[in-house]
């Protein structure tokens, strides 16, 4: 019973820890919050009227301005109409149609004098229908998994939190790209699984697990993303940060630590799911030999491993959609496809993402034979 009590004052004090940490982080200025400069502040607009005589449609692709009155909604200038433009350049995935009484999330300049100048209209405002299905996300993790619940949707701001203020800032001031991720995954492993797992044999198991797992997934990144010689440039928006002045970046270092950073949710999973099935193994058959409970953690592990390297095609696939069918409706030959450098990124992604969760499994059930076999708590 005092064992208990304190395991979960143990817990109870690394979940407050966790939340201090986000509250600094929350505060903590990335250092590129002011780039577009003190004579800009955004706002939500209506949209009033919209003048589509200089629109051109050319099949499915519109080019031209769409002139536009738009109604500021808040902010210093709120009540304030003005005419304005929304440019299209052509793009489907860039350009945006606004009508009638949609809501913009506009950038207003201002001059020296902080007088108005131009408001332009960046997009449909989306925020108010994220932060609903946040709430509802939220709410329906905590209804369903309670304590759990509350303490995964802390991991889950941890982690967006860790990659927002620190890893993404990070890429962009030249930090190595390899080394910062390895340390993001690790403490951000460590806040996901010791706040639902807890400070427990469990939860150690599970992510001394991950961390090996990780540790094998960058190694092959490194070494198969030479092999295929793909650069970083091959992902979205990659030439537009170099032509934005971060021509010193290395995008195929960072490309490679995006593989062991997006296989690192998974390799949590099986690492959790094997430690969880082994503490559970060794609490109803307290003589169970350490061989045996590490068979039977291997065995458990081929079951998520079957599934999981499936999620990981269907993830990174599912992206790529468009691309497939553009090739297979042109009759390109699926050795061409194979080879193209997108689709191989695409490959490099998902192979070497699978490496690293089918050895994370008799990692883990190795390292949890060892230490269950003495005691469990």
């Amino acid at each position: 019973m005092l064992a208990v009590e304190k395991n979960t004052r143990r817990d109870n004090i690394f979940t407050i820890v966790v939340c201090l940490i986000m509250v600094v982080l929350f505060f903590v200025p990335t250092g590129f919050e002011n780039i577009q400069g003190k004579n800009s502040v955004r706002a939500r607009a209506r949209v009033l009227a919209v003048d589509n005589s200089d629109v051109g449609q050319y099949g499915i692709v519109r080019t031209g301005d769409q002139g536009l009155i738009l109604k500021i909604l808040n902010g210093k200038f709120k009540g304030l109409q003005t005419e304005s433009n929304n440019l299209l350049i052509g793009k489907l995935e860039l350009d945006k149609m606004f009508s009638v009484g949609d809501i913009a999330l506009v950038t207003i300049d201002m001059d020296e004098n902080d007088n108005f100048v131009y408001a332009n209209p960046i997009d449909h405002y989306r925020l108010n229908i994220e932060i609903i299905l946040l709430v509802l996300f939220s709410v329906l993790l905590v209804i369903f998994a309670g304590t759990t619940g509350l303490k995964a949707l802390l991991s889950f701001l941890f982690t967006g939190f860790a990659i927002w203020k620190i890893l993404i800032p990070g890429f962009l001031k030249g930090w190595n790209p390899i080394l910062l991720s390895l340390l993001i995954v690790a403490a951000m492993s460590a806040v996901i699984i010791f706040l639902v797992g807890g400070l427990s044999k469990k939860g150690i198991i599970s992510f001394i697990g991950t961390i090996a797992g990780i540790a094998f997934t960058a190694v092959f990144s490194l070494l198969f993303g030479k092999l295929f010689h793909v650069h970083g440039a091959v992902k979205p928006f990659s030439e537009t940060l170099l032509y934005s002045g971060y021509a010193h970046l290395d995008l195929t270092e960072i490309f490679i630590s995006g593989i062991f950073l997006a296989s690192s949710g998974a390799v949590m999973d099986i690492s959790m799911d094997i430690s969880a099935s082994m503490h559970e193994i060794k609490q109803k058959r307290p003589d169970i030999h350490a061989k045996e409970l590490i068979i039977s953690g291997i065995k458990v592990g081929r079951a998520v491993v079957g599934t999981m390297t499936t999620t990981l095609l269907l993830a990174y696939s599912g992206s790529y959609t468009a691309v497939l069918m553009v090739m297979m409706a042109q009759g390109t030959p699926a050795a061409n496809i194979f080879n193209l450098t997108y689709v191989s990124a695409e490959i490099l992604h998902t192979l070497v993402g699978s490496f690293g969760l089918v050895l994370t499994a008799p990692l883990t059930a190795i390292i949890g034979g060892i230490v269950y076999s003495r005691h469990v708590e």
